[in-house]
């Protein structure tokens, strides 16, 4: 225990939550314990709270950690492509990227959360998880008010209701394609990646403008999309 006290307290704070995650992802929050997590790390189970205070708080700090490296993938993807088709195609490589590599926190970001900071009955990392998804929305608003100036996208668009309706089907899609991959393959005879590509098109022929949507032709289960010239 002596070299551990030398030890940076964010080192004992990283394996701690390392060792939670772990288990989170194979038992759920609720059927993990404490001595669950201390067991896992190599602690006691006092020594985790010295650096936690319950469970919950270090749930918080991994879904904070989660939803930080969604905004990169987002934000990189908007400033990397000018095109808005190309901008769409980076969007959604970073969702599937972002389920693929936090599964288990992907999927708690479409749970129902906190948004009365009045009271001090939340935790600070819940608060800036919070404004995390703040910060994503104001991304993707700037992606469709974009769109729409360029004439790419639907003009009628409701820029906050359609922010919302379009990470639910994105999000919604990406998780279907992860929870049923076995039976889309037998079913329809498609890849996980053919069928996302294919539900991608369907998503954005639903903002995009009429007279500018890919003209998508069915090939051997393979999507040819004939971009529009802009």
């Amino acid at each position: 225990m002596g070299r551990r006290k030398k030890e940076p307290r964010g080192v004992h704070r990283e394996n701690i939550a390392s060792a939670a995650s772990a288990l989170f992802m194979e038992k759920g929050i609720a059927a993990t314990s404490m001595d669950d997590i201390a067991k896992a790390a190599g602690y006691s189970k006092a020594t985790l709270y010295v650096y936690f205070e319950d469970k919950e708080e270090i749930a918080g700090i991994l879904v904070l950690k989660s939803m930080k490296k969604l905004y990169s993938y987002i934000s990189d993807a908007l400033t990397q492509q000018e095109a808005t088709k190309a901008r769409y195609d980076f969007i959604c490589r970073g969702l599937v990227q972002y389920q693929e590599e936090f599964p288990f926190y992907f999927s708690l970001v479409l749970d129902k959360i906190n948004i009365d900071f009045e009271s001090h009955d939340y935790l600070p990392e819940e608060k800036e998880t919070y404004q995390v998804g703040e910060e994503i929305n104001k991304k993707l608003k700037h992606f469709l008010i974009s769109g729409m100036e360029k004439g790419d996208l639907r003009g009628d668009l409701e820029v906050m209701p359609a922010i919302f309706a379009f990470w639910g089907m994105l999000s919604g899609i990406i998780q279907l394609a992860a929870n049923k991959e076995e039976y889309i393959k037998d079913a329809m005879g498609l890849s996980k990646d053919m069928f996302l590509e294919y539900g991608f098109s369907i998503i954005y022929n639903s903002i995009a403008d009429k007279d500018c949507r890919p003209s998508c032709t069915q090939n051997n289960h393979t999507e040819e999309i004939e971009r529009c010239p802009k």
